[in-house]
């Protein structure tokens, strides 16, 4: 971390896991639903598998040609895969609609997050950078009262991460350099995406993401500019 970072203007935040605790919300939206149709099943191996499915529906969108759907509806037709495959059949439209869509735009954010949010925008811009929706990324501030600087979906852009063509655009928007921009992430394939266009990047640990079953890629990639265990030492090691 011998790295000198007086040149960073902005930090651009993943916010779907990093941020945003999608596991337990989606886990819980299918529990109820569950409950009420008398389903016994994993379903946290349920929330994962939507999360999985909605999230390779997602990466590199707009590659060939302009995206004709966004996260919202990745979400719903991911669900309406699982229901067919696992005879999740009772569940209704009304079951659909909560779990595809009322439970993304209310997932609570890691507690970790706000406070040191507010911390870091007094020495930088912050905002999401995100490949979820701009109502998703609407919603969810609103219900964790979380301020952002500013918001870029790759819905706006027409251009999905990882393709380079989403980073270059924000660097672009913010009127910046990439290197003046630092890309922050759990995820291993967003912040290499970020660093092969310019960013720099931070790795922010999230060991909870996926529940028990374990985030895919854990351990980051030692070219990252600062690992971290959490947002209290992001604060404290940008701060300094």
């Amino acid at each position: 971390m011998n790295i000198d970072f007086r040149s960073i203007k902005a930090l651009t935040f993943d916010t779907g896991g990093t941020v945003l605790d999608w596991h337990s919300g989606f886990k819980k939206a299918f529990a109820l639903a569950g409950k009420k149709h008398n389903y016994n099943h994993d379903w946290s191996f349920f929330a994962n598998q939507l999360r999985k499915r909605s999230l390779k529906a997602m990466l590199n969108l707009g590659k060939d040609k302009l995206p004709e759907y966004n996260f919202d509806d990745a979400h719903k037709f991911s669900l309406e895969e699982i229901i067919k495959e696992y005879n999740l059949e009772k569940f209704t439209k009304e079951d659909i609609y909560n779990i595809s869509y009322k439970a993304p735009h209310e997932f609570e954010c890691w507690k970790d997050f706000p406070n040191n949010l507010y911390e870091l925008k007094k020495k930088f811009i912050a905002v999401s950078f995100t490949i979820l929706s701009y109502k998703i990324i609407v919603d969810n501030a609103k219900h964790n009262n979380i301020s952002w600087d500013g918001v870029f979906s790759c819905e706006g852009i027409g251009k999905y991460k990882i393709l380079p063509e989403a980073y270059i655009s924000v660097a672009k928007f913010l009127q910046l350099n990439v290197n003046e921009c630092m890309m922050v992430a759990c995820h291993n394939f967003d912040l290499d995406a970020a660093k092969k266009v310019g960013f720099k990047t931070a790795f922010v640990r999230r060991p909870n993401e996926w529940g028990n079953e374990g985030p895919p890629d854990p351990n980051p990639n030692p070219h990252h500019d600062v690992i971290v265990e959490n947002f209290d030492e992001l604060k404290d090691f940008l701060n300094n």
